[in-house]
């Protein structure tokens, strides 16, 4: 988080106010603006970014709930809440993460944007090497998805494998690879079913750098923009809680009885002798441990840690239920455990904001 006073901008007279007061304010009637804070900075970066590779193409932005960009604007919204320290306190409090909250990853979410904002501005996906290369954008987001780690067809960019959720996530993460500077693409990619995505990226910029291509989109239009935000900060973080809370389910049992008791989710072991307890319930070795399986899974999901955090508790709850007992080694339950609780966490993690992006 930038530390600089100057970066901040103006002061507001609700930073002095406590937690309750503060959170019954209107978003609208907080008063943000991006200039004059760090947010300016970073935008004038990407903007430098693109210059660089001569686009002349010049996204707008603007403060609303959460990073997006309307599918037929091109431009970019930023969370309200990366204006203020005292906002990114309390966001960080109420959902345990931050979208943004450093310079590094709030580059890594503008470019990501931008992506969507070039794709808007020249409807790119009506092309048809661009169907063939990404797929339909007329497939519907989905609610949740389950990614392959594994797979090499998508870029790395955001956490949590983001590109293998959507055609448009897809193109945008790899937009913003290409564009990051030194990011050695073509060498990191080498080998990779991805690279001809990036390549594809490539060619398609610079024949837009070259003006060959008619910019079709020039609205300058603002959706959801602060003073529409007319509820107040405890409304918000209620209805964004529940909105990335996930519904209780017994979907984990047999993944947990594979996992701790070695059984086939039948009741029978998976190997004729199982692997000796370790002195814990699964319950008590998950919390024993859970400070370092949360770090772990933040790393691999950069989700919301919120969800984990939910997620993570109603596991504790099915170990409990289900009477299961911690049995082989240690170090390798603590890895596999993570690796069970990224996969069940990603189900919930990217309910993607679809109503924006649609």
């Amino acid at each position: 988080m930038p530390r600089s006073r100057r970066k901040w901008g103006r002061r507001y007279a609700w930073a002095r106010l406590d937690h309750r007061a503060l959170l019954e304010l209107r978003i609208k009637d907080l008063g943000l603006r991006i200039d004059h804070t760090w947010l300016e900075s970073c935008i004038a970066r990407v903007l430098g970014e693109l210059e660089r590779k001569r686009l002349r193409f010049k996204p707008h932005f603007w403060l609303s709930d959460e990073w997006f960009s309307p599918a037929e604007v091109p431009g970019v919204a930023i969370p309200f809440y990366l204006v203020h320290p005292r906002l990114i306190k309390m966001e960080r409090s109420r959902m345990l993460f931050v979208e943004g909250a450093t310079v590094e990853t709030c580059m890594q979410y503008l470019r990501h944007e931008i992506g969507h904002a070039i794709l808007h501005a020249y409807r790119l996906n009506r092309r048809r090497r661009w169907q063939r290369t990404f797929g339909s954008s007329s497939k519907p987001y989905p609610r949740a998805y389950q990614p392959n780690p594994a797979s090499r067809r998508y870029v790395h960019h955001l956490p949590g494998w983001y590109a293998q959720s959507h055609p448009e996530e897809d193109f945008a993460e790899t937009f913003a690879v290409w564009l990051r500077p030194h990011s050695g693409w073509r060498r990191r990619y080498r080998d990779w079913p991805a690279l001809k995505k990036l390549e594809y990226v490539d060619a398609l910029m610079k024949e837009l750098a070259a003006g060959s291509a008619r910019k079709e989109r020039n609205s300058r239009a603002k959706p959801y923009n602060l003073p529409s935000l007319r509820i107040t900060l405890r409304e918000y973080y209620d209805k964004k809680r529940a909105y990335y809370q996930p519904r209780f389910t017994d979907a984990y049992d047999r993944d947990l009885r594979r996992l701790f008791d070695g059984e086939d989710g039948s009741g029978e072991p998976l190997t004729r002798s199982r692997p000796p307890s370790i002195g814990l319930t699964a319950a008590q070795f998950i919390r024993r441990n859970r400070r370092e399986i949360r770090r772990l899974v933040a790393r691999w999901s950069g989700g919301y840690a919120f969800t984990i955090d939910a997620v993570l508790n109603q596991m504790i709850g099915r170990c409990s239920e289900l009477k299961l007992m911690a049995r082989g080694s240690e170090r390798q339950l603590k890895m596999d455990f993570a690796v069970l609780l990224t996969v069940h966490g990603m189900t919930y993690l990217y309910r993607k904001r679809e109503s924006h992006a649609m």
